[in-house]
């Protein structure tokens, strides 16, 4: 008996093992990793749905670095929303005198503003930039400071811009998640959109007929399907940067790239951006969020010439979302309505929220006007409906 007890004892404790301890080790090998980009050569780093503004992926994207060239999107982007692009621009010795890369254009020669354009964007000329700011701000120091005040006006008040050109400048800085916004704020711009997606272009000084060649220095654009842009950069301070664009089916993706190695390692920019556009288009799916069931469909009013007020839900909003995010709605609303009540203001909100995180709040709106009750009205009423005098 003894032996037979040492053997039921020793399969027992074989069970308990495996049940215990062995399973959830080989559950938790078994699991899937969250798929999320690793092994950035970035400093920082930000993958955004161009959409809505909504961060899909963030590494150190609120901290303030030199941002280079991609400094030249706020730059074109000022000047389409500020000048007439059928200006003419004249250089100024202090144009000419910017470092390398430029144009080469000598003091007083004269080019149309939206030939110049091209020549910023497609080629990153830094004298072109000064000419610009010049033109445009009367200074490049006016002109920086109109382009950092309409950077806040947009949102981003982590950026300042103390260059045109991106050159590295001591008060000169971003942040990702700024310099997303910036370019998500610039794509809704035509021209700037089809500027940057320009393989190449020639433009000529118009006094003497000069041309000059560009040519998109974007590999992106080639590399990459549906890649739309946007813009190249590098300084010995800020390092490689790149801000980068696709729109490919429901997806709309901007990623930005700040500190993404330094020379000779040009290709660590293009390796980052593939990474987070991957991620972006294989993770995250479209899904349309209606409100219409989170609302009531009428709330009674109190002192009103109406009893009850028809609401309108807010639109739907189209959102892409990774297969572990859940979504719920937090609706504040009212019991009842007071009178008077105007369709132009809210009366509550409906918040969105994205793993338990408040992602959106959206207001809520009564479908009608309705007036206060008054004794003469109340009176009219009476006799309209008894007497039918009125």
């Amino acid at each position: 008996m003894s032996s037979l007890r040492r053997i039921i004892l020793t399969v027992l404790c074989l069970v308990t093992f495996y049940l215990f301890v062995a399973s959830p080790v080989c559950a938790a090998v078994s699991s899937p990793e969250v798929n999320v980009p690793s092994g950035l050569h970035a400093k920082a780093a930000i993958l955004l749905d161009g959409n809505n503004q909504r961060v899909l992926f963030g590494k150190q994207e609120e901290d303030c670095l030199p941002m280079a060239s991609t400094t030249k999107i706020m730059t074109c982007l000022y000047v389409l929303e500020h000048a007439d692009i059928t200006d003419t621009v004249t250089f100024s010795q202090n144009a000419c005198n910017a470092p390398k890369v430029r144009l080469g254009a000598k003091t007083g020669d004269r080019f149309l503003l939206s030939d110049l354009l091209y020549a910023l964007m497609l080629e990153s000329y830094n004298d072109v930039a000064i000419a610009l700011a010049e033109h445009i701000g009367g200074s490049v120091s006016q002109f920086c400071k109109k382009m950092t005040q309409e950077a806040r006006d947009y949102g981003c008040y982590h950026t300042s811009f103390e260059t045109p050109n991106g050159l590295d400048s001591p008060n000169h800085y971003t942040t990702c998640h700024d310099l997303a916004i910036l370019s998500c704020i610039a794509l809704k711009n035509k021209n700037f959109c089809q500027i940057i997606r320009e393989p190449s272009y020639t433009i000529k000084e118009l006094g003497s007929g000069r041309a000059y060649s560009l040519q998109n220095k974007n590999a992106f654009l080639s590399s990459y399907p549906g890649a739309i842009g946007v813009k190249t950069g590098y300084t010995g301070k800020a390092g490689y940067c790149f801000v980068g664009a696709v729109k490919k089916g429901e997806h709309f993706l901007i990623s930005v790239v700040l500190g993404s190695g330094w020379y000779p390692n040009r290709r660590f920019k293009w390796e980052d951006t593939k990474k987070l556009m991957d991620y972006g288009l294989s993770t995250f799916h479209k899904k349309t969020v209606s409100f219409s069931d989170e609302i009531p469909s009428s709330l009674p009013v109190q002192k009103g010439r109406n009893t009850s007020c028809k609401l309108s839900a807010p639109s739907p909003v189209c959102l892409l979302l990774s297969s572990d995010e859940k979504l719920y709605c937090v609706t504040h609303l009212p019991k009842k309505l007071s009178a008077p009540i105007s369709t132009n203001n809210a009366i509550g909100t409906v918040t969105l929220y994205i793993n338990k995180k408040p992602y959106r709040s959206f207001p809520v709106y009564p479908k009608k006007n309705i007036l206060r009750r008054t004794w003469q009205w109340c009176f009219r009423k009476i006799c309209n409906t008894y007497f039918s005098f009125y």
